[in-house]
């Protein structure tokens, strides 16, 4: 049974002004609109809740123990009304994104810090995915939004372009490469790696630029010494840290100053680097807490979308 709200107006106004007319003007509505409002409330009811005479209006013994439930209801949508349009003015409420987990390490941080400030209630749940995660986590409405490796357009999706995030090779402060400021591809073909796995998305982005620097080159394929491979690049952050080898990560997952003994060296021919994008469905009404986040985001992105 549908709730009709007009008949219940109309009866509580009946009640409180003792006459159709001047509930009528109270509701600025003409007495015919009143009467058929309450018409159609008792007749979806089956029962009578006010008696008619020609002088005046009496409720029946089913009206007068209806009144109080009728204004409750009343005054509870107006409560949940009143929640809902404040929320969205204040742009409160909880939501759920998902990202890279290296946009967790250290692109995320600051700009959480600077939303938490102006939204400290506000809960936010983060989902750090691989790249493939984040784009199936937006499309099945899991999360509202996600930050994601820059890959094939998607139909159903918009994006954003927020950095460049350049691959670096990390290492040890007692390794061989330690003292290094750069070195090229070729020179690491002699030293045990630390590499993206097959799962990962660098892994792929990673080996088709290789090739294609070969190809324009007219060189062979580099043959790297990949002796350990990781689906996360904190994995291999935390490995080259004990010593176990030297590691090829994108800069962002080296925390800052988290790792005091480690080396970055910049890596050249080629230069290889990912974009990070925001990724949203395409016509998405993100809420209102959701949009405050994702067009802080936008304002804070380096890179300018074409």
């Amino acid at each position: 049974m549908r709730i009709d709200i007009l008949g219940v107006q109309a009866f509580i106004a009946i009640a409180d002004q003792g006459g159709f007319q001047k509930a009528a003007e109270s509701l600025h509505v003409t007495q015919t609109a009143m009467t058929q409002r309450l018409r159609h409330l008792e007749d979806a009811l089956g029962v009578r809740l006010i008696e008619r005479t020609t002088r005046s209006i009496a409720l029946t013994a089913i009206g007068q123990n209806f009144l109080p439930q009728a204004r409750r209801l009343l005054n509870e949508l107006s409560a949940a009304l009143t929640e809902i349009r404040e929320t969205g003015k204040a742009q409160r409420g909880d939501f759920s994104i998902a990202c890279v987990p290296t946009a967790g390490v250290r692109y995320l941080p600051q700009i959480m810090q600077e939303y938490s400030a102006r939204f400290p209630d506000n809960r936010i749940k983060i989902l750090d995915h691989a790249s493939s995660g984040v784009v199936e986590a937006v499309l099945r409405r899991e999360v509202e939004f996600g930050i994601s490796m820059a890959g094939a357009s998607h139909p159903e999706l918009e994006t954003f372009p927020l950095l460049e995030d350049q691959f670096v090779l990390i290492c040890r402060n007692d390794h061989a490469l330690a003292e290094r400021k750069q070195i090229s591809w070729n020179q690491l073909q002699d030293y045990p790696l630390i590499f993206a796995g097959q799962a990962s998305g660098n892994r792929s982005l990673l080996e088709n630029a290789l090739h294609r620097h070969c190809m324009n080159n007219g060189q062979e394929n580099y043959t790297l010494s990949i002796h350990y491979e990781v689906q996360r690049s904190s994995t291999a952050v935390g490995l080259v840290a004990e010593g176990v080898a030297a590691a090829i990560v994108p800069a962002l997952a080296i925390q800052k100053n988290a790792y005091p003994d480690l080396r970055v060296i910049a890596l050249k021919e080629p230069v290889i680097s990912r974009t990070l994008t925001l990724l949203i469905r395409k016509n998405a009404q993100l809420s209102p807490a959701a949009e405050a986040l994702y067009r802080l985001i936008q304002s804070r992105a380096p890179v300018t979308p074409a």
